[in-house]
């Protein structure tokens, strides 16, 4: 057996799929980077919702909690079910015009401990700024955990900040005692490139931002032994020869031998693992679905076509194919990636799914 050996995909998924806009040339397109430098505070936050999943597969939910009254939290990553009483990370998203600095950031920490006193949430595992640009002086206090604990110790003792000031003398105690035993290494900052590198990684990304030419793999070659993932259409492609062709392509081995269903058994294998190197190259690359609509948009027209009567099963199979490949596919961002052998490749996959059949019941075509 190869190790190339296919697993077939059964049953549908539900397509998130990334449909094309009208063919439109533009001179210049900005970059992800630009923007999201151009996002208001709003969808800066749905950006860090859909990025932070990326990040951590252990969070059981992210959610986005930002606007009057958050007490603090933007985005909220829970690693259990408990939600704000268990173990959670903050993910705190501040898009401003200038780079986020230490006065403000410090506002914000003291946020989250006075949050904590008054019985909002736990203290979280992690305190992650997310920002575009962060000023050199809040880098360097977050590069420096223990002087920078001391020195927002010294600010809390001094601050008017009215979220400590409105705080009871004890809760304010609590506060400074709190800040005081946390290990101020939990707060760290994002770069930005490094964001944009892992929001790369989620569906989102090709519905925020232009889809980017990509390089599709070299076409995967069929193994010289037949795959149990590809053992179903083989066998409807076995019916088709046996067929047309009697005891004289009944069998692999005497297909193999036969002067024409040998050479176009092969094509069919080269079509379909063409259509397979397509259908992992949209796995790879977006979000799930692609492939599936291709599979969707050829069976709608080749299920008719098949549906008509045929004398043989390989009339039905070539006028299946033939219909294949001037099918409109649904616009999409794989449809760029499409060729013609894939469109012949897809037809076996419906094959091998049960979805079409080559030869009738009884011999009947």
């Amino acid at each position: 057996m190869s190790d190339q050996t296919l697993t077939p995909q059964n049953g549908l998924a539900e397509p998130s799929l990334v449909l094309k806009g009208p063919g439109m040339q533009f001179p210049y397109m900005p970059s992800p980077k630009k923007l999201v430098f151009g996002y208001d505070p709003d969808e800066f936050e749905e950006f860090v919702k859909e990025w932070v999943p990326a990040l951590q597969s252990a969070y059981v939910r992210v959610e986005r909690q930002g606007g009057t009254g958050d007490h603090g939290i933007d985005v909220a990553a829970y690693r259990s079910t408990q939600g704000l009483e268990g173990p959670w990370d903050n993910y705190q998203c501040k898009r401003y015009k200038s780079a986020l600095n230490w006065t403000t950031a410090a506002g914000e920490i003291r946020k989250m401990f006075a949050g904590v006193v008054l019985g909002h949430f736990v203290l979280p595992t992690q305190y992650v700024f997310v920002a575009p640009a962060f000023a050199r002086n809040l880098r360097e206090a977050l590069a420096k955990p223990v002087q920078t604990r001391a020195k927002f110790l010294e600010g809390l003792a001094e601050t008017r900040d009215e979220v400590i000031t409105r705080l009871t003398d004890d809760q304010r105690q609590e506060v400074a005692q709190l800040a005081e035993q946390t290990d101020f290494a939990m707060f760290v900052p994002i770069d930005m490139d490094r964001m944009l590198a892992q929001h790369k990684t989620t569906p989102q990304w090709v519905t925020r931002f232009p889809d980017e030419q990509r390089e599709r793999p070299a076409i995967m070659l069929p193994p010289d032994e037949h795959g149990s993932g590809e053992a179903r259409y083989v066998q409807q492609l076995v019916r088709v020869y046996a067929e047309r062709w009697k005891a004289d392509a009944d069998t692999l081995e005497l297909i193999a031998q036969h002067p024409k269903a040998g050479d176009h058994m092969r094509r069919q294998r080269e079509a379909f693992y063409s259509a397979e190197s397509l259908r992992r190259f949209a796995r790879d690359a977006y979000p799930d679905g692609h492939f599936n609509a291709v599979m969707d948009d050829v069976h709608t027209i080749a299920v008719e076509v098949g549906d008509k009567r045929f004398e043989l099963g390989w009339d039905r199979l070539q006028a299946v194919l033939e219909a294949a490949g001037v099918v409109a596919l649904t616009e999409t961002v794989l449809v760029r990636y499409v060729r013609p052998l894939d469109r012949k490749g897809v037809c076996h996959h419906l094959a091998n799914e049960g979805r079409l059949e080559w030869c009738e019941e009884g011999g009947t075509a």
